[in-house]
């Protein structure tokens, strides 16, 4: 193979028999840290040398990446290939697989400051399955993942299953109202429930879906997906089978609270927590929450009918967040909620403004975003075009509108017909249309409005009312018609 030389934006590879040629293929962003000189690729700091783990020793089986250059510049080049090139990269050489598909690579590339987030989105079809799809706002496409593994009817994992329809799989649009009303006696509903209620989490680059019911049985599987390899493996089961639990990132760590649990008196609110750390794959315990709230009730009958669960949970200032409610069909109370501290290994009550305040659509829905290290919140309403955005005020313990109008109507038929996310460095909104079509909306316009500048000669009594109801702040920046497809969760990962 012979190496022609190009400008370093584009690089030809060209084959003696046949004409395998690769020319925009291998366009490349320049590294945000420090930018390329004379068309050369920076050389590799000795601090930071790399050991190429996962691609093969060079000799007659295992041709060098590029030929001509050492293998630390050809991982540079590759690094610098935007990720959708990578599917089809794939298929060059099995040099070039095992390099795409190893870790060195990634680690590489956030080194160089090059990596790239993508937004996944999990949907439900009609048919009960659940679907992946990914979308890279590089270069404005999709890809849509390899399906989850399997389940079988008595809620066992199956090993290196794919490929199944639902009764194996996907029925997580269930609402927690409905699953509420089956512990209150309705067992028959409970029982036809497939497969429902798993969350979903990430860390450590990789997509995790945790637990659910499978019947009438809560499950410990844990899925984990890694784009790497772009394929789906079972890894270590929690220690306790819970479904409507709720996951967040913390220190690198992936922390699963709450939930609900199928025992011999049926089924029970969780106050129990774990944590998983991806570099030794090992699940560990984590002290239970109080409830504490729910102590407080003052007989026995109320702490009875009022079953407290975990409605959320996001980690914010270095600690886990975990707004609850106490539910008893068809009401719901939000009571506050608890703060875990992982430097102390202990749990506090939420701040009074903080638990009460939290914006709700309804219980188990509380939907929240990190962006720029501040908390935002969705409080939908009843009536379309009315729901907001909220953001926390940590020094008031108060909640303030950050956007006065949201895209979103009242759609409630749905578990998840809008989610929110911290994307880009900006906040998202995805929400399905009545066309069932799914947009994904930005805006930039995330400035507190409680005290908003009055126009000359006006007064302005309602703090929800400011200019910013004057103009559209939310841009569409990507779509996709998802036919029948229910939203159901939405994660992002960076690499």
């Amino acid at each position: 193979m012979l190496l022609r030389a190009a400008p370093a934006q584009n690089i030809k590879v060209v084959k003696k028999s046949g004409e395998f040629k690769m020319g925009a293929f291998l366009s490349f962003p320049k590294s945000k840290n420090k930018p390329w000189e004379h068309g050369e690729a920076p050389r590799p700091d000795s601090s930071k040398k790399h050991r190429l783990s996962s691609i093969p020793p060079c000799g007659f089986n295992h041709p060098r990446l590029i030929p001509g250059l050492p293998d630390e510049i050809s991982l540079q080049i590759l690094a610098r290939m935007p990720r959708m090139r990578y599917l089809k990269a794939k298929l060059v050489s099995r040099s070039w697989k095992a390099a795409i598909t190893g870790t060195d690579l990634y680690r590489l590339r956030k080194e160089l400051g090059v990596d790239e987030e993508w937004l996944y989105i999990m949907t439900k079809v009609d048919d009960q399955s659940l679907l992946w799809h990914a979308f890279d706002p590089v270069s404005n496409q999709w890809q849509r993942l390899p399906l989850m593994p399997g389940i079988s009817h008595g809620g066992e994992c199956k090993r290196g299953v794919t490929g199944l329809r639902l009764g194996d799989l996907v029925s997580v649009g269930i609402r927690i109202s409905d699953v509420i009303r089956g512990w209150l006696g309705h067992k028959d509903l409970i029982d036809r429930i497939p497969f429902c209620g798993c969350a979903v989490g990430a860390v450590d680059g990789c997509i995790y879906v945790l637990g659910g019911f499978s019947r009438s049985s809560t499950m410990k599987c844990v899925w984990r997906y890694d784009p790497f390899v772009n394929s789906w493996l079972e890894v270590s089961s929690m220690s306790t089978g819970r479904a409507f639990c709720k996951t967040s990132l913390l220190n690198n760590k992936l922390y699963v609270v709450g939930g609900i649990s199928k025992g011999k008196n049926g089924l029970t609110p969780l106050q129990s927590a774990e944590v998983f750390d991806p570099r030794t794959g090992v699940w560990a315990e984590v002290p239970d929450m109080t409830f504490s709230k729910v102590q407080a009730l003052p007989t026995v009958f109320l702490a009875e009918l009022l079953r407290p669960i975990a409605t959320g949970m996001t980690s914010y200032r270095g600690k886990l967040h975990v707004p609850q409610t106490l539910y008893s069909w068809p009401f719901f109370v939000d009571v506050g909620g608890e703060i875990y501290d992982p430097e102390t290994n202990s749990w506090a009550e939420m701040p009074v403004g903080m638990g009460e305040g939290w914006p709700a659509r309804q219980a188990g829905t509380k939907l929240s975003a990190i962006v720029d290290g501040e908390l935002y919140a969705l409080e939908p309403s009843t009536s379309s075009d009315r729901a907001k955005i909220k953001i926390y005020d940590p020094q008031e313990d108060s909640w303030k509108v950050a956007v006065s109008r949201v895209p979103v109507g009242d759609f409630t038929e749905s578990e998840s017909p809008y989610l929110l996310a911290g994307f880009l460095g900006k906040l998202h909104l995805i929400i399905k249309d009545v066309d069932n079509k799914i947009n994904i909306m930005q805006t930039d316009f995330l400035k507190p409005m409680d005290s908003p500048t009055p126009l000359a000669g006006m007064t302005c009594q309602n703090h929800d009312v400011s200019l910013e109801q004057e103009k559209d702040v939310w841009k569409a920046v990507a779509s996709k018609n998802f036919a029948a497809a229910e939203l159901i969760s939405c994660q992002v990962l960076s690499i």
